[in-house]
């Protein structure tokens, strides 16, 4: 089919062999030296052989986007502080106010850092979820005389643990740099 066995249909052709002072390409009618066709041999993803694009191309291509995405040490430190701050509200207001720190750092870094915006609105949502939750545990209890409580407590060191362990992940994982997707939120702050 092909006079090189390692290049396969619906891939990018492999680069040309030849003289190694030849630029590739450089005799094509049309082609000025040293540029590549459409569809030929390139770092970036093009539109390949029959319309397809490489898959390894599109890796690397994927894998440089998201190192150059890295938040910044400065960025990393508030995304840290937008997970932990919601934990660190929580033990000063003895446990109602847990909202506030996101909802704080998220006035403060919105318009300046994206992934800042996005671990503060996720805390905050989620912090706000769970303290939704909180309050109808409240309700639960007093409305059923008092029985509910015997519910309602362990629901709330449920509750407890859990966001405990959530805002712990979310802060390791800014450290990295990278982003964290609260589970259990309505989505208030975006």
């Amino acid at each position: 089919m092909t006079d090189n066995p390692q290049w396969q249909p619906g891939q990018p052709p492999p680069p040309p062999s030849g003289d190694a002072g030849q630029q590739p390409y450089a005799d094509q009618p049309g082609q000025s030296a040293g540029s590549t066709p459409q569809g030929g041999w390139q770092s970036q993803p093009q539109e390949g052989w029959q319309g397809q694009q490489s898959h390894q191309s599109q890796q690397a291509y994927q894998n440089q986007q998201a190192y150059q995405s890295q938040p910044a040490g400065d960025e990393r430190t508030w995304m840290i502080l937008a997970h932990l701050s919601a934990p660190i509200a929580y033990i000063f207001s003895a446990g109602s106010l847990s909202i506030l720190g996101p909802l704080l750092i998220w006035f403060l870094r919105k318009d300046v850092s994206a992934p800042t915006r996005h671990a503060a609105a996720g805390a905050f949502n989620f912090n706000l979820t769970f303290w939704l939750l909180y309050i109808a545990g409240w309700v639960f209890g007093v409305v059923t005389l008092g029985l509910g409580f015997l519910l309602v407590i362990p629901f709330w060191i449920v509750i407890y643990v859990v966001a405990a362990y959530v805002h712990i992940k979310g802060a390791l994982r800014a450290s990295r740099g990278e982003t964290y997707t609260y589970p259990f939120q309505l989505k208030v702050l975006s």
